[in-house]
């Protein structure tokens, strides 16, 4: 078999003249659509139009143009059987042997400003899809091009065979499925949340390959990174990496945990991160003062740690910073002296990430379990202090409130059983992951050493038991906010009295698996 005829028919028209013109010089017939035809007519290339192969004309402005048994007889008429050749020669139906369609700009019509609901809806294609899984179901036969940076090699096939192989047109079929899935999907979303629909029968997601990882977790094991169709401006994917080797699956995973702590404070701020747990957060007059403390929080942890920062990096902070072994520093932009000073260090990435808009609310994040997929919001709920109650004898000072809200905040992204024990601008001891609260409260203590003096504690769920308490009392810690709810809190507040203890309950858990 050789390719005699194709149909092309593109939005994005990138490289598709030179693929034209090299196509007529293989000597194959060439139909075309409306604004394709026209540039490829200007461009001294012979095509026919649609209307003239089916005999109908464009209707319904264009809507109505390629659905036609003439198109579809000719791209899913199967040529080695005598039935199929008999019925398409009865019906003047000539075969298509390679179509290169790509469908109308729904996403970025979706994306552009004051867009009309009817101007998106009118940029939904449907002849596109329609010939694509034509063409594509009958793979055997035609060969399917959706991406401009497969027109070279569709090329170098047929000038080699007269033909493509199968193995190849089997590829192109399946990129053209996953083509018209990623665009069904992207119309899906967005049809569900004009209707609110919140619980939905079939989950449909659409994410594009950003980058092929050198491994995952280990590296072992093969990963990939993908970015959502419509990404928060306030998102990894919108960084811009200016310097050092390509991140890891790893160093991912933990610059998004930095990303979604730093979120949470508004006043200059710093947050390092190691294993997605924070290590170390700090607030201050300006970001030095701030790292400065991110830094004391925990000096040793911050060691091959990602490091964030919500104000730009000055020449003076770099110089601490360069004095220390990061993995990756964030920040919405690093001044000339600091990136040249920075950049020094082969294996340290610099990334610059706007953050003027860091509203995340309404997205929801999925994890993966086997066999399935969890989904849920995000945990970005507003904490209401007006619920807020105090539940112990002592009501708590304007700076042991100031230091609960910080510490509040933080223990929301530190991983289960979560404790953070802190003053009003940083972290000073946070214990992380365990398999009991007493035992994240010991870490948190023992990590705050000698700066448990005005310090005060956050839990991210309620304490079981009053043996917490207790700790905490001897331990000389004198306000504690948790959500409560413990079918033994009365025995909590009870040691927290016995301590001169004030604990705020806050109803609201922070759970992090």
């Amino acid at each position: 078999m050789t390719i005699k005829r194709a149909l092309i028919s593109v939005s994005e028209k990138n490289g598709v003249i030179d693929f034209a013109k090299k196509l007529q010089a293989l000597n194959i017939e060439i139909i075309s659509t409306g604004g394709t035809q026209k540039i490829l007519t200007e461009a001294g290339i012979k095509t026919l139009s649609i209307d003239s192969v089916t005999g109908f004309p464009e209707i319904l402005d264009g809507r109505v143009k390629t659905l036609h048994p003439k198109i579809h007889g000719g791209l899913l008429g199967k040529t080695e059987l005598m039935s199929h050749l008999e019925m398409m020669a009865e019906h003047e139906i000539k075969p298509i042997d390679l179509i290169c369609v790509n469908l109308y700009p729904f996403k970025e019509t979706l994306m552009k400003e004051n867009v009309t609901s009817s101007e998106i809806i009118e940029n939904i294609d449907i002849g596109g899809p329609s010939m694509l899984r034509s063409g594509s179901k009958n793979f055997e036969r035609v060969t399917v091009v959706v991406d401009s940076t497969d027109y070279d090699s569709v090329i170098d096939e047929i000038k080699k065979n007269g033909n493509t192989t199968l193995n190849l047109r089997k590829k192109l079929a399946a990129k053209a499925f996953r083509h018209t899935a990623s665009y069904d999907a992207t119309i899906a979303d967005y049809l569900t949340k004009e209707a609110q629909e919140e619980t939905i029968e079939t989950l449909t997601l659409s994410y594009e390959l950003k980058q092929t990882l050198r491994y995952g977790e280990n590296n072992h094991q093969k990963a990939q990174f993908y970015r959502s169709n419509f990404p928060s401006n306030y998102s990894l994917v919108n960084a811009d990496q200016r310097h050092g080797k390509e991140l890891s699956f790893n160093n991912i995973r933990d610059a998004d945990a930095c990303l979604k702590i730093l979120r949470e404070y508004q006043e200059p701020t710093a947050v390092a991160v190691k294993h997605m747990n924070p290590c170390g957060i700090g607030s201050g007059k300006d970001i030095n003062e701030a790292f400065q403390k991110a830094y004391e929080g925990d000096p040793i942890s911050i060691f091959g740690g990602i490091l964030a920062l919500n104000q730009e990096v000055d020449l003076e902070l770099a110089e601490k910073l360069s004095k220390l072994f990061l993995e990756i520093i964030i920040a919405p932009k690093f001044s000339k002296d600091a990136f040249s000073l920075l950049s020094q260090k082969k294996n340290l990435r610099l990334l610059e990430l706007q953050m003027t808009d860091s509203s995340i609310e309404t997205e929801l994040e999925y994890q993966s379990v086997l066999g399935g997929i969890l989904v849920q919001e995000i945990d970005s709920i507003k904490e209401d202090e007006s619920s807020w109650k105090v539940v112990t004898k002592r009501q708590p000072s304007e700076e042991e409130l100031h230091a609960l809200r910080f510490a509040y905040r933080a223990v929301k992204h530190v991983k289960s059983n979560g404790i953070v024990i802190a003053n009003s601008q940083e972290t000073v001891g946070i214990g992380a992951g365990q398999m009991n609260r007493v035992g994240s409260v010991q870490i948190a203590l023992n990590q705050a050493k000698d700066k448990l003096e005005g310090a005060v504690l956050a839990s991210d769920a309620f304490f079981p038991m009053a043996d917490s308490l207790e700790i905490l009392g001897e331990s000389g810690i004198r306000a504690v906010i948790q959500p409560g709810g413990s079918i033994k809190d009365q025995e909590s507040i009870d040691m927290a009295n016995k301590y001169g203890m004030t604990m705020i309950f806050t109803g609201v858990r922070h759970f992090k698996h």
